[in-house]
């Protein structure tokens, strides 16, 4: 699979899903919204358990010792958690979204332009900050696989559908925030790779694995978890797997 498909895709269905929403406007029933979303929740569930299953890997047992992992993996969502909530990350990202939006339509000269701007904000922010396109990003880049950016273009073609019936061809242009953001994650991820050795690259894909269990939760309504506040525990595996390892 070629790295960068998966933001292709993405790109795609924003711009597939707005171009819907415009033309059909409000007439997707809301108890099919929700069936679809459900799906999409239970397909998260299933990609979050294959992720997290990396914390089996041979490479990983290899450097850190057979019952090491596990641990690891708990401590770097524990430490990146502390990390997240003490800097407010979900706070922030929705602080940012809504400084954005007020400074950008504050900014328009008419209603048109307004509703643009504020369509064009607000379908940003969403398709670009959660937790799918840091982790999908990064995945599609370290060579695991476009999977998870494929769900999140689901989600967000269904979405831009929804945005785009209430603020117009807005929704559309953020097809450019899109790849700009994803696009660069993913290239992150490239260099990545050829740098972390494969267990430091299993530790991050388990713990990834596991805030994606966060994200079906939110998608199922079965609890709202901040999981942008989990997203240092990225960083931290890879750190806990080296000292773990120069100790052992």
């Amino acid at each position: 699979m070629i790295a960068g498909s998966g933001t292709a895709v993405n790109v795609l269905t924003v711009l597939a899903g707005s171009s819907v929403g415009v033309l059909a406007g409000n007439r997707l029933p809301a108890r099919t919204r929700d069936l679809v979303t459900d799906v999409l929740g239970l397909v998260t569930l299933l990609i979050a358990g294959m992720s997290a299953m990396a914390v089996d890997d041979p490479a990983l047992a290899a450097k850190v010792g057979p019952h090491a992992p596990l641990l690891i993996v708990l401590g770097s969502l524990v430490i990146g958690g502390i990390v997240g909530s003490l800097l407010r990350l979900e706070h922030r990202v929705e602080g940012l979204g809504g400084w954005l939006q007020g400074r950008l339509s504050g900014a328009a000269d008419t209603t048109e332009r307004a509703r643009f701007i504020e369509g064009f904000v607000t379908a940003s922010l969403v398709f670009c900050t959660g937790p799918l396109t840091i982790l999908g990003s990064l995945s599609d880049g370290l060579g695991h696989g476009a999977d998870q950016l494929y769900l999140k273009a689901t989600l967000d073609g269904f979405a831009a559908i929804a945005f785009a019936s209430s603020f117009g061809w807005g929704v559309a242009a953020s097809a450019l925030t899109v790849l700009v953001v994803q696009g660069g994650i993913t290239a992150l991820g490239a260099a990545l790779g050829n740098v972390l050795p494969d267990a430091q690259l299993a530790a991050i894909t388990a713990a990834g694995g596991l805030m994606l269990v966060g994200v079906a939760f939110r998608l199922l309504r079965i609890r709202e978890i901040a999981v942008a506040d989990l997203l240092p525990g990225l960083l931290v595996a890879p750190l806990l797997v080296g000292v773990v390892a120069a100790f052992r």
